[in-house]
């Protein structure tokens, strides 16, 4: 079972993920861990991606795809898409690469979760500036107000966790996600689950749908 997992910031794609991974032996094919692993072996298409984002240029579609065929030809199974496609021409794309590799998607999964939880969660976040555990200050804080549990270091707020970020943030995902919708509804692979819930449930829903 292949599939594609879509969420807002803070939606809980990357614990669902992780999950899927742990438990089931999912394999995540995420864009930004595969853009920073060509950027840095210095392959062809990295090399290539680079240029692009040293003139302040988004990458080509041909560039990301490339790299997302890269890892399918290797013969990966029961994968999940992470981050791609952003855009209904990149799911064009996907669809025809899927079709000359014989693959296929079965379901693309949004995870749906209300603005106004949304901003509660990734307002709420901190992360230690030293070993990087992430808390939170309402669902999980330290034991010391700006000191974390695990090393004693500081305990931050980021910049991209701040609200105008999450706002900009969420804008974005929303305009971009919203033709995808269509898309795959069309294509009658569109899934919804309600991601405000407890974690375990919504792995069950999302077992239930795969299995």
């Amino acid at each position: 079972m292949n599939i594609i997992l879509f969420g807002a910031p803070g939606a809980g794609k990357g614990t669902q993920s992780a999950l899927l991974i742990e438990r089931l032996g999912m394999m995540q094919i995420s864009t930004g861990d595969l853009f920073r692993a060509a950027i840095k072996n210095k392959t062809e298409l990295g090399v290539k991606a680079q240029s692009y984002m040293d003139q302040g240029q988004l990458v080509p579609d041909s560039v990301v795809i490339g790299m997302v065929e890269e890892v399918l030809k290797s013969g990966v199974k029961n994968f999940i898409l992470d981050g791609f496609p952003r855009t209904v021409p990149q799911a064009e794309a996907l669809d025809g690469l899927l079709n000359k590799l014989k693959l296929s998607i079965s379901k693309a999964i949004f995870l749906e979760v209300p603005k106004a939880e949304l901003m509660s969660r990734l307002t709420g976040r901190r992360v230690c500036k030293n070993c990087g555990t992430v808390f939170h200050i309402v669902n999980k804080p330290s034991k010391v107000e700006g000191v974390c549990d695990n090393c004693g270091g500081q305990v931050v707020q980021r910049n991209d966790d701040k609200t105008e970020v999450i706002e900009a943030r969420l804008k974005s995902y929303d305009e971009y996600t919203a033709p995808l919708k269509e898309y795959y509804i069309r294509a009658h692979k569109y899934v919804e689950i309600n991601g405000n819930r407890d974690t375990e449930e919504v792995f069950s829903d999302i077992k239930n749908l795969i299995s």
